[in-house]
């Protein structure tokens, strides 16, 4: 199977490309408003050509989202061990789920509307990786300010739910969006009280 390079020099096989113009109608019109045809025009084939990468659109929804949730765990582990301490990995961290989501923004919407779509194992292995993907932030977070663990994971969504709402509020350049995101998101976490929790009497 050959590949094309794309504008940033990476090769591009014909399954990625068929990955990218899914995600791309999946993200503008639903898992269920697109038809193998739709993807199969978007790449310059017939929709049938398409079962010759993929037995089928629901196999192309779970490899999407499967890989979208291996590159974020990947991404998150080697910022983390690369990190000189907690505080330089929780930065780390925010960079480069801001970065995921400004560059991908079609694959964050896949991923947070069409968990359900997914047939169950890929939906276990999704579920699987997107816990262990917290993990990695709910540990480096406990590391730098003090909370427990409950509120750490709490948080840790909260955060992704702010980064990931991106395709929806990027009304300013890349890299000011990354910057605002970047500072909102660190605000949110390490400023002194933020994460405290308080019991009613």
């Amino acid at each position: 199977m050959g590949s094309v390079p794309s504008a940033d020099g990476v090769k591009r096989t014909r399954r990625d490309q068929i990955l990218d113009a899914a995600a791309e109608l999946f993200a503008r019109h639903g898992f269920h408003g697109v038809g193998i045809d739709d993807i199969g025009a978007a790449v310059g084939i017939s929709g049938p050509a398409l079962y010759r990468h993929f037995k089928s659109k629901d196999a192309m929804l779970g490899e999407m989202l499967t890989s979208i949730s291996e590159r974020l765990l990947e991404g998150g582990l080697a910022r983390v061990e690369e990190s000189a301490d907690a505080t330089s990995a929780l930065q780390a961290l925010v960079r480069w789920h801001v970065d995921f989501a400004l560059d991908d923004p079609a694959l964050i919407t896949v991923q947070m509307r069409n968990l359900a779509n997914l047939t169950d194992p890929d939906r276990r292995r999704v579920r699987a990786l997107q816990r262990r993907y917290v993990e990695v932030w709910v540990s480096t977070l406990r590391e730098t300010v003090p909370v427990d663990e409950p509120t750490a994971r709490a948080a840790a969504h909260a955060v992704f739910g702010l980064i990931n709402s991106t395709p929806h509020s990027a009304h300013l350049d890349r890299e000011q969006m990354a910057a605002l995101l970047s500072r909102m998101a660190l605000a949110s976490l390490t400023t002194a009280g933020v994460l405290a929790v308080t019991t009613a009497v």
